[in-house]
């Protein structure tokens, strides 16, 4: 009997997306996982080359000969294409390519890390235009409209990554109370959703694992729709610290230091060092108002029971993760992009 394992070719694999996604894909030892990173040298990459089934494969994903290599021998492919290094038009560009790299070397089954088509939601309203959203959006249905056969495709559509509450969601203490930490978004009373990414592993490798159920679906996830103030109580009964919740608005939430250039260009590295000539790059500034208003104005659902059956062990609500993990509020590294924006 064969002991050689289907091989999973992992695009944006070394991001806090996608880590998650090759853990859960090489647990248990069913699949081989390939992860394509510029840098086989990271701290990322080397973390996930010590995992039995992991390889890494060095060179740059959004280069056409280094993909050309990295599909050969491939079963299945999941792609996280980074708006927020690129832009939102070399993702649109790079999320067709890779499907359509992945039908010519015959992948068995296509994963696309999806986001929610802001604009198109908002009925093309401009204040809901969202560089990194609408980008994968327009990819989403793009890929909506082929065929499940010969090659199976699915989308996994993500929200709010949980883990950002130690990042660019995280509390700052009250300038005038320290001793209570404030929450602030500009939200006003909308329920917004989090994702907690090790779920979002489980859901790729469900994806994979069930093909008769996952071809040609667009799983929207998310651990739970949650209100800002709800959020501030499940952190004060968690850790038993005062906190708050403020609502802002866009020009105050620009103000609060979580962005170190507001208006800085979002896609350098697709924009061939060209970037504040490029018109098609969204600011820091622009880019988040769209995506905060989008929340703000909850156009965009989940089903809940779907996502229980699928995974019944998923945490379910912010506070039982805020419990599971030990949340503290304190500052954690969680986006590299945002790291790499803060040097």
């Amino acid at each position: 009997m064969s002991d050689i394992k289907p091989l999973v070719l992992a695009i944006g694999g070394t991001g806090a997306q996608g880590v998650p996604v090759v853990k859960a894909l090489a647990s248990g030892s069913k699949y081989a996982v390939r992860v394509l990173s510029r840098t086989a040298s990271s701290k990322e990459a080397k973390d996930l080359a010590s995992i039995q089934g992991v390889t890494i494969f060095e060179g740059d994903s959004y280069d056409e000969a280094t993909l050309r290599e990295a599909f050969k021998d491939v079963d299945f492919v999941f792609a996280n294409t980074n708006g927020f290094a690129i832009g939102e038009k070399a993702e649109i560009y790079w999320g067709i390519r890779l499907y359509e790299l992945a039908r010519e070397f015959r992948v068995k089954h296509f994963v696309y890390a999806g986001l929610e088509y802001a604009s198109k939601l908002g009925n093309f309203n401009p204040k809901y235009r969202t560089g990194h959203l609408d980008g994968k959006g327009k990819v989403v249905d793009y890929l909506s409209a082929q065929p499940t056969t010969p090659m199976a495709w699915s989308i996994l559509t993500s929200c709010l990554y949980i883990e950002g509450l130690s990042e660019v969601l995280r509390p700052f203490p009250d300038p005038t109370d320290p001793n209570t930490m404030v929450f602030s978004v500009p939200l006003g009373d909308a329920k917004c959703p989090l994702i907690h990414l090790d779920d979002y592993g489980a859901y790729a490798r469900w994806i994979l694992d069930t093909p008769d159920r996952s071809n040609g679906l667009d799983l929207h996830v998310a651990t739970e729709d949650i209100a800002w103030k709800d959020l501030a109580a499940a952190f004060s009964a968690v850790t038993g610290q005062n906190a708050i919740y403020k609502d802002v608005t866009l020009d105050e939430y620009f103000t609060l230091g979580i962005w170190p250039d507001v208006d800085a260009k979002i896609g350098h590295a697709g924009s061939g060092g060209g970037a504040e000539e490029d018109s098609t790059l969204f600011t820091v500034r622009e880019n988040f108002s769209g995506f905060w208003n989008t929340w703000k104005d909850e156009l965009t659902t989940r089903d809940y029971g779907l996502l229980d059956e699928i995974l019944p062990t998923r945490v379910k609500t912010v506070r039982e993760w805020m419990e599971k993990t030990g949340y503290t509020g304190r500052y954690e590294s969680v986006l590299k992009d945002y790291r790499d924006a803060a040097k």
